[in-house]
């Protein structure tokens, strides 16, 4: 029989530590490694260019930044929940975005995904920390989730056979939509279901985003039935070329045949059964399926360069086997986002399982014999008509199902919309009684039109940008917690004057400055008014320095630090940037960012070699971010030798 429990895994871990203290105002640092050049715009299809342009996060808000974690690893338990019948186990982290870590098939013995074997966050998410492995569920924006280190709520809810389904669920909070991923096991299957649902309950339409990431091991041929794929790789391009084999003659269907990082998202064409599979040289492996809707599917590889070679193992140990991934969204590319309408949904279902085909057709030159093999092994193995009965059957009688034992615990951030908004959403419960500590100012404000400040020596607290919180801020009474709350909301509405006026008032009076301090040193910077930002970020260092111990100690100081003295640095203002950078504690300056943050300090001042020292001394910084080049560039200031491979994270072609 299938069953739903928990259970503990333990794995070398870096702890995720505490989220950046400071309002998220700025768009998200990955953004340009997704972005497409105007030119290759004008020539894309009309649907597709709409879609990339629809609806671009402008910050991170109302979402922190997570980039409290390190690199020190020790071994963590960690709570997970298993799903089991007698062909798989599948193990789930609900703590960590609900990702399945491990898809086990019990005959054959075989892991059918990448299971990492560490967990060590990276700055990969939209606002930070991610982790490589598994079966994750992005949801948002382009690219993984904000919500990829986040617990989500989970619970045991009847399957549509009547059997035991886990149910995932949260509020994602950049686009506020609710989602749930409901998990379950038919008796004697070989094959996971996956029923997702994301729901719209406002009046206004909202940009939907969704890719179900499967890590795999990069040693498989990945198989997708499509003759053409959109390319997209770290030059801002986006052409439609053939696969497998490309114009350059290379099969790309074999990761390892791919030298630097790149995207290929297939062009399935319509009527086609949704189906993308990853399989070795004996023709066996995983393969995922799903209803139409979801239409897309995707390739991602980080190449056998040195720089994908040191991401893989950055992510993963040294001596860790490299992956790929493989996956399935909504639309053709993970540039683009859906519109849904007021008061709708998407749903769909996807399938995860074991895959046996010929193996002389899998390693064959012919790509089409290759995908029909796998297409026919995949309809003998789960016909199609059986996974759109299976969303049938669990749409009409499952999805609204309420949860029957509760397994984990999310955020609160969904009781408090729900309780705003009054929202009606079977299978997804937000009650009050949940609504916690971070959300209780936000509530009073709901009930009597008054911000409460935030108890002497806090911080500010978290802020809301939504557009009915928004104008309960406006006509809420003026003072300097409101008025800074007010402001943030107004710079996530792009109105970013009015913000500027309201942080501005909000100085007067203000006991603690800095907060306020930081948001309008931002709008400077994006502004153009460089000399002018760097002038209040060290003006809210000052300030901060004058109430310490009073508002999150240590990691507001460095935050602040680290934001004063890039921006001084940007602003040519060296001198000032070595006296801010001396007043940090010593505990802070030894981190791997701060002593990136000497090197440019050093070469600043005109000091290679000190700057070279510092390099050969080592260090790491752990939020480095994807396709990084810093470290490079820097290197290239202090020597004409070779960069050394641990400092070696570029990505795109000749950097």
């Amino acid at each position: 029989m299938t069953t739903v429990r928990r259970a503990v895994l333990t794995l070398p871990a870096a702890p995720l530590g505490p989220d950046n203290p400071l309002p998220a105002l700025r768009a998200p640092a990955r953004a340009g490694a997704h972005a497409v050049d105007e030119r290759t715009l004008a020539g894309l299809p009309r649907d597709m260019a709409r879609g990339i342009g629809r609806a671009p996060l402008r910050s991170l808000l109302p979402v922190p930044v997570r980039d409290g974690y390190g690199r020190d690893r020790v071994p963590t338990d960690l709570d997970t929940l298993v799903i089991e019948n007698d062909r798989l186990r599948v193990t789930v982290l609900p703590g960590l975005g609900g990702r399945i870590h491990s898809l086990h098939h019990k005959p054959t013995g075989r892991e059918l995904v990448h299971r990492n074997p560490v967990l060590q966050p990276a700055a990969f998410a939209l606002n930070g920390a991610w982790f490589a492995g598994g079966v994750e569920w992005n949801t948002g924006a382009t690219g993984h989730t904000a919500l990829s280190c986040s617990p989500l709520h989970a619970a045991t809810v009847r399957a549509p056979d009547g059997g035991p389904m886990l149910r995932l669920w949260e509020w994602e909070r950049l686009r506020d939509l609710p989602f749930q991923v409901d998990l379950w096991l038919p008796e004697g299957s070989d094959f996971l279901r996956v029923g997702v649902r994301i729901r719209n309950p406002h009046e206004r339409p909202a940009p939907v985003y969704w890719w179900s990431n499967t890590a795999v091991p990069e040693d498989r041929r990945i198989l997708a039935p499509a003759d053409a794929a959109w390319h997209h790789g770290y030059e801002r391009g986006l052409n439609r070329v053939p696969v497998p084999v490309d114009d350059t003659g290379t099969d790309r269907s074999y990761p390892l045949n791919s030298t630097h990082a790149a995207d290929w998202f297939y062009d399935l064409p319509e009527g086609r059964r949704r189906w993308i599979a990853a399989l070795g040289a004996d023709g066996t492996g995983l393969v995922q399926t799903s209803t139409d809707a979801l239409r897309g599917r995707k390739l991602f590889v980080w190449g056998t360069g040195r720089g994908g070679r040191r991401w893989q193992e950055w992510l993963t140990g040294p001596g860790a086997p490299g992956y790929a991934e493989m996956q399935a969204g909504l639309a053709r590319t993970q540039l683009e986002h859906l519109e849904l309408a007021g008061g709708e949904e998407f749903a769909w279902l996807e399938a995860y399982g074991p895959l046996a085909a010929d193996p002389a057709a899998v390693r064959g030159d012919d790509g089409e014999a290759a995908r029909a093999d796998a297409e026919r092994a995949l309809e003998d193995a789960l016909p199609r008509a059986a996974v759109d009965a299976a969303y049938t059957a669990w749409r009409e009688h499952a999805a609204d199902a309420a949860p029957e034992t509760v397994l984990a615990t999310g955020s609160s951030w969904g009781a408090l919309e729900v309780l705003r908004g009054g929202y009606e959403l079977p299978g997804t419960p937000f009650p009050e009684s949940a609504i916690g500590p971070e959300q209780e100012p936000w509530r009073e404000l709901l009930r009597t039109g008054v911000l409460p400040p935030p108890p002497k020596g806090a911080g500010p607290g978290a802020p809301l940008v939504s557009a009915p919180w928004r104008d309960m801020l406006e006509t809420a009474p003026a003072d300097p917690s409101t008025e800074y709350h007010l402001g943030i909301a107004q710079w996530h509405a792009g109105d970013r004057a009015q913000a500027v006026r309201s942080w501005e008032r909000g100085l007067r009076g203000a006991g603690a400055s800095w907060p306020l301090l930081y948001c309008l040193a931002v709008a400077d910077r994006e502004d153009g008014h460089p000399e002018r930002a760097a002038e209040r970020f060290a003006e809210a260092f000052a300030d901060h320095a004058g109430h310490t111990g009073s508002d999150g100690g240590e990691e507001t100081t460095a935050a602040l630090g680290r934001e004063a003295v890039t921006a001084l640095l940007a602003a040519g203002r060296t001198d000032r940037a070595r006296q801010l950078w001396a007043r940090l504690p010593d505990g802070i300056r030894g981190r791997g960012a701060f002593r990136l943050l000497e090197v440019r300090i050093l070469l600043a001042e005109g000091r290679p070699d000190a700057a070279r020292a510092v390099f050969d001394e080592g260090f790491e910084v752990p939020d480095l971010g994807e396709g990084a080049e810093t470290l490079g560039e820097l290197w290239a200031r202090t020597t004409d030798e070779p960069l050394p491979d641990a400092y070696e994270f570029r990505m795109r072609p000749n950097p």
